[in-house]
């Protein structure tokens, strides 16, 4: 009478059943008092959490949703920031999406490529440009967004409504009192 694969797998974890992300954060936290002890061990942990969370979330979506569809999560930024705003001029699109203008060129090169985004003269400016969505765009879009916010959905699950918009409004926070 042999034990079951679930069995030998339970019985092969460790107790301490943090993820091994987890336990490091703590362990360099731990460290970092006799490394650097002036430095502010809330303000590495905080850093670390959001940036490992960050990391985890943009592989994923790009993984399951954007990779699939043939994009990356920039190039998926950009398309949606044009299916909210409409046609918008590249300066502006790029400060939107936290990109250089080489890189939002790049990613408007590529989707134009792939007919989902178009250049066009600025209304009342002969010179001026602006990048719109096509029509097949606005439909790749449209679609994508729906994939998007439900892994979004799932990533969040775990935090209540009220959890959600605290945490919302504390990282509202922080992104509109960043340093120089």
């Amino acid at each position: 009478m042999g034990i079951d694969r679930a069995e030998a797998v339970s019985e092969a974890r460790p107790a301490d059943r943090r993820l091994p992300d987890v336990r490091y954060a703590e362990q360099a936290r731990a460290r970092l008092a006799e490394l650097a002890p002036d430095a502010d061990p809330g303000g590495f942990s905080l850093g670390y959490h959001l940036l490992h969370l960050a990391y985890m979330l943009v592989t994923d979506l790009e993984s399951r949703v954007h990779r699939p569809r043939g994009w990356t999560v920039p190039g998926f930024r950009v398309m949606f920031k044009l299916w909210v705003l409409g046609p918008t001029r590249p300066s502006r699109l790029a400060e939107l999406s936290v990109m250089s203008r080489s890189a939002l060129t790049n990613a408007v090169n590529t989707l134009a490529r792939e007919g989902l985004v178009e250049r066009r003269h600025a209304p009342g400016d002969r010179r001026g440009v602006v990048i719109a969505l096509t029509e097949r765009g606005t439909a790749a879009v449209t679609e994508a967004f729906t994939a998007h916010a439900a892994r979004e959905s799932a990533w969040f699950a775990d935090l209540s409504p009220s959890e959600r918009d605290q945490l919302t409004h504390l990282l509202s926070r922080l992104v509109a009192g960043r340093p120089d």
